[in-house]
C-alpha cells in the first residue's frame, strides 16, 4: 500500500476506469496532479497529459465549478503580481524623470 492506503500501481498500464476516477480528482475535487499522482502511485508526469486532454475533449460550456475557481485564484494572483510590477515602474518612471542625467555616467 501507497501513501493515504492507496494500492500503489508499478505497471504503466492504467485502465480508462481508474484514468477518470484520477481525472475527477484533480477537474472536480480540486487537487493537485502531484499530490493525486502520489497518493494513486501515478508516474510521475502522466496524469498531467490525462488531464490536459479531458479537458480538451470537453464542452467549453460545461466547464466544472472547481477548474473555474482554479484559473480564477490563478488569474487574481498574476493580476496582484502585474499590480505591483505596474507600481515599481511608476516609481522608476518617476525617478528617471527628476533628473535625467543622474544615472546615465554624464
Amino acid at each position: 500500500n501507497g501513501p493515504g492506503g492507496c494500492v500503489m500501481r508499478s505497471n504503466r498500464k492504467y485502465d480508462s476506469e481508474f484514468k477518470r476516477e484520477a481525472i475527477k480528482l484533480v477537474v472536480d475535487e480540486g487537487r493537485t496532479i502531484r499530490e493525486v499522482e502520489s497518493s494513486l502511485g501515478i508516474t510521475h508526469g502522466v496524469l498531467k497529459g490525462w488531464v490536459q486532454k479531458h479537458r480538451d475533449q470537453q464542452d467549453p460550456v460545461k466547464v466544472s465549478h472547481a477548474s473555474v475557481e482554479a484559473e480564477l485564484k490563478h488569474l487574481r494572483k498574476e493580476n496582484e503580481r502585474l499590480l505591483r510590477e505596474r507600481e515599481i515602474l511608476k516609481k522608476a518612471v518617476a525617478i528617471f524623470s527628476t533628473d535625467p542625467n543622474r544615472y546615465s555616467g554624464s
